[in-house]
């Protein structure tokens, strides 16, 4: 017997790309829940969805007014006119979209067709907006995004990616200065800057804070976790600060897996959705998410003491605080700051790299290079001339570590750092740990690498695929005359048999990372 199923459209759509995510109706659904009830039944209240793409927001908002003004306003088309007039406002990240998201709110494209389930529209746009508008260059940059002119500068038929709402420093006169109750959405995420591989500029924290300008009395939005802990420095760290000491934030739900929300999709660090409520300032409840259930909730902190950065699991934090107690030098004083040799050179203006002049054959004057791709490819030589930063350290005893590991997932992602053999140097894909006095002390080290107590408090940090030096600032120095086991760590800083439960949920069994 074979039963019809109509699936909704728009859980069926492919992502523009991992940046610009579309938001599956379920989804959408739960990040309304955050709001109050009585917003459903508010016929004054405005709603905007600043970064419209699919309009799945303004569409599952619709839904829920026409059931809560039933009473109200009980005539169904009045009721339509009413809602999709007065109360939805959208503006649409590309022209593309434009036309979905009107599609799917008003059931046509154009929001004044014969189609258009509102028959008071006088224009085409209707409340979802689209203007295609010019970066603004200055210096090769774009002042509201960022953006590389050199990589967008285009032709008008080709896509800019200038979006509107942050595109402007006024944006009440979008709306001609409107009053938003709330604002909700799904907002790009970030740019590429023309750089290598990855190298991208972040952009969903300009939302927000464009967002904030327009003093609603809701913000919700989903956005990547990087800004917990990780993200570039610079804009990211200012954005970090103000929302981890704005407590007008009172919920978050964090995936750290992303494709619990977006199945398929990869965001490294994960995703989470928010609530700022503007007139309630307290505790915040943080919900952490794994697949289809909350694992852990509780009210607390955004910002713990001792800490510069936000742990996302609840768990962790009287671990953590159990450690500090004992007020230790952090590990990270032992890591090096990026490109310790200073082999990062680059093109004059450009990102490009220029590649270090090394050898597969000892020569005169060389010493080891470690490079990206060594151990398939032999290590290289390199003449000490073109050794620039601490040239006392290439005799010295050492090891070197990778500044990029996995993707941010604690239970994969191995810390393996290496001995080199000396006299050595490396390329910037390594740190530089130590140096030290002798070889014994090297050991010793390793082996507290090698426990999940320090991969643990790594992973408090490290949310994406980023190991810099900042990643290790809970790990605490041991005397490293000796050698260091779970079992030890555990009884020093006296761990519960249901704290050490939760690290082994975390961090997977080093006897099979070293397996691999």
């Amino acid at each position: 017997m074979q039963t019809n199923y109509n699936p909704d459209v728009l859980s069926c759509l492919a992502n523009l790309s991992n940046d610009e995510v579309f938001t599956p109706p379920n989804l959408a659904n739960q990040i309304l829940d955050l709001l109050p009830a009585e917003m459903w039944s508010n016929k004054n209240a405005k709603f905007l969805d600043p970064v419209s793409k699919s309009g799945v927001f303004l569409r599952e908002i619709a839904k829920r007014l026409m059931v809560g003004l039933e009473t109200q306003i009980p005539d169904q088309q009045t009721r339509i006119n009413h809602i999709y007039k007065q109360q939805l406002f959208g503006i649409a990240i590309t022209e593309l979209t434009s036309l979905l998201s009107r599609r799917s709110v008003y059931c046509s494209k154009t929001a004044n067709g014969r189609y258009s389930v509102c028959d008071t529209f006088d224009d085409e746009q209707g409340n979802i907006i689209f203007k295609n508008i010019k970066h603004t260059w200055q210096n090769g940059k774009c002042t509201f995004c960022g953006a590389s002119q050199e990589v967008y500068d285009r032709a008008d038929a080709l896509e800019t990616y200038a979006y509107q709402f942050i595109h402007t420093e006024k944006p009440e006169k979008l709306f001609k200065n409107m009053k938003f109750d709330v604002i909700i959405g799904n907002p790009p995420y970030q740019l590429s800057d023309g750089g290598a591989g990855a190298s991208a500029i972040p952009l969903y924290h300009k939302f927000v804070e464009q967002a904030k300008r327009l003093k609603p009395r809701y913000i919700s939005m989903i956005i990547p976790s990087r800004w917990f802990s990780g993200g570039r420095v610079g804009e990211l760290t200012e954005f970090r600060e103000k929302m981890l000491h704005d407590k007008k934030l009172r919920i978050i739900h964090d995936f750290q897996d992303a494709r619990d929300c977006f199945p398929g999709v990869e965001i490294k660090g994960g995703v989470n959705y928010f609530l700022w409520d503007r007139d309630n300032e307290g505790l915040c409840k943080v919900c952490t998410h794994s697949g289809t259930k909350i694992v852990s909730e509780t009210e607390r902190s955004l910002l713990e003491e001792g800490a510069s950065t936000f742990i996302r699991y609840n768990e962790a934090i009287p671990i953590l605080k159990k450690v500090q107690v004992k007020t230790e030098k952090s590990f990270s004083e032992l890591i090096s700051a990026n490109d310790p040799f200073g082999f990062d050179v680059r093109v004059e203006g450009s990102m490009k790299r220029v590649k270090a002049q090394f050898k597969h054959n000892y020569f005169e004057g060389s010493v080891k290079f470690y490079y990206n791709g060594w151990r398939k490819e032999g290590v290289g030589y390199i003449d000490m001339k073109y050794v620039k930063k601490n040239l006392d350290w290439v005799s010295q005893h050492k090891l070197f570590v990778a500044k990029a590991i996995g993707n941010g997932d604690s239970r994969t992602d191995i810390i393996k750092a290496f001995v080199p053999e000396n006299p050595a140097c490396t390329s910037e894909t390594y740190l530089v740990i130590g140096p030290f006095n002798s070889s014994e002390t090297l050991e010793n080290v390793l082996s507290y690498i090698g426990t999940k107590f320090f991969h643990f408090l790594v992973s408090l940090k490290k949310i994406t695929q980023e190991a810099r030096r900042g990643v290790y600032e809970f790990v605490p120095i041991q005397d490293f005359n000796e050698s260091w086991t779970d079992e030890k760590l555990y009884a020093k800083y006296g761990l519960t048999e249901e704290e050490q439960a939760f690290i082994d949920t975390l961090i997977r069994p080093m006897e099979l990372q070293n397996e691999q």
